[in-house]
């Protein structure tokens, strides 16, 4: 059957087995990925399947794995690097921000860097020090990097054959707590892309698209990864009290599709925008600059932002004071509808 209901980590794990099928270049790398199946069993089986050779056990070397694979993409292959948890990524920082992002640049474009980082992403799992942060502005701010994160089990698995699939080097953001968060995987839903990769053809300008989750009209809501789902529960939460919010599914963090976001708040008149990560220097905050200067005449409120908070993620016990939730969400819409 083509249309299969699964977990976000098993629609990742069935998006790179496609790929190892369809591509011989196609590697997997990293720390525990083969033997174990990685710490969320994301890769589960598939070195069993495709061997040693394909499906690498790395050193616990961050920097190393990634700087491995920029050679390896040099040689022709693509790539699929994990970071075991976020907060690990940052020995590896140097090779992604120097090298990997400024390759096709220093080389005028003669040379690809067809390189996918893997790193699973934010708090909400209990985890300790160093395993549940959102780095994403960061990488968003470099440029020759694209950074991506799926919602759902559908982009999982479609997001991650266009990560490959692109020539450009792609930050996959995997948000952690939901791995297992249910949802129908139709692996022939998109046929341009199947023709595409059929064809040997980059698929990848529709990894970048926005995707309205749920129609509204009186305030946009924007988010990605992990918080789309909070935000679809504050739009069901409000329309009990006769408020209609539309939700946004960003998708990707770097190039963002700003006309979606624009045609969806020239429709509703207010903006806010939700994630994971501080709200400082976030990427809401480009956005809500950006939509300011698009949007000035069609704006009924300040575009409001919700968020963690600048400061360390917290032990575990008081994440959830930490993590934006339903409430915060909601009463940032109430204070944009009460402009």
């Amino acid at each position: 059957m083509a249309v299969q209901k699964l977990p976000i980590a098993r629609a990742i794990n069935e998006s790179l087995r496609t790929a190892l099928e369809n591509d011989p270049k196609v590697l997997i790398m990293g720390e525990d990925v083969g033997k174990l199946g990685g710490v969320f069993r994301v890769t589960d089986g598939l070195q069993k399947d495709f061997g040693e050779d394909r499906v690498i056990d790395t050193p616990l070397a961050e920097s190393g794995i990634v700087g491995t694979a920029i050679g390896l993409a040099l040689r022709g292959y693509r790539p699929v690097v994990e970071i075991q948890f976020d907060g690990f990524v940052f020995p590896a920082y140097d090779q992604i921000v120097t090298q990997l992002a400024k390759m096709h640049a220093r080389a005028l474009g003669k040379i690809k860097m067809p390189v996918v980082v893997r790193i699973p992403y934010g708090g909400g799992i209990g985890a300790v020090e160093h395993h549940s942060e959102s780095p994403e502005a960061l990488f968003a701010h470099v440029a020759g990097l694209k950074v991506v994160s799926p919602s759902n089990s559908a982009d999982a698995y479609w997001m991650m054959q266009q990560a490959i699939q692109s020539d450009d080097p792609v930050i996959f953001f995997e948000p952690k707590r939901r791995y297992w968060d249910k949802g129908e995987v139709d692996k022939e839903a998109f046929p341009e892309l199947s023709a595409s990769l059929e064809q040997g053809r980059s698929s990848s300008a529709l990894l970048h698209k926005a995707v309205v989750a749920r129609e509204g009209s009186d305030l946009t809501l924007v988010a990605y990864g992990p918080m789309v789902k909070v935000c679809l529960e504050a739009a069901a939460a409000a329309e009990e009290e006769g408020k209609s919010l539309e939700v946004l599914d960003l998708r990707s963090m770097s190039p963002i599709d700003f006309d979606a976001v624009q045609a969806s708040v020239e429709k509703t008149g207010r903006l806010v925008v939700v994630h994971e990560a501080p709200v400082f220097l976030g990427t809401g905050a480009e956005i809500a600059a950006r939509i300011t200067e698009r949007c000035f005449y069609h704006l009924e409120a300040p575009v409001l932002r919700v968020g963690g908070y600048h400061a360390p993620y917290p032990p575990a016990r008081l994440e959830e004071e930490y993590l934006p939730g339903l409430d915060r969400v909601l009463d940032a819409v109430d204070r944009s509808l009460a402009y």
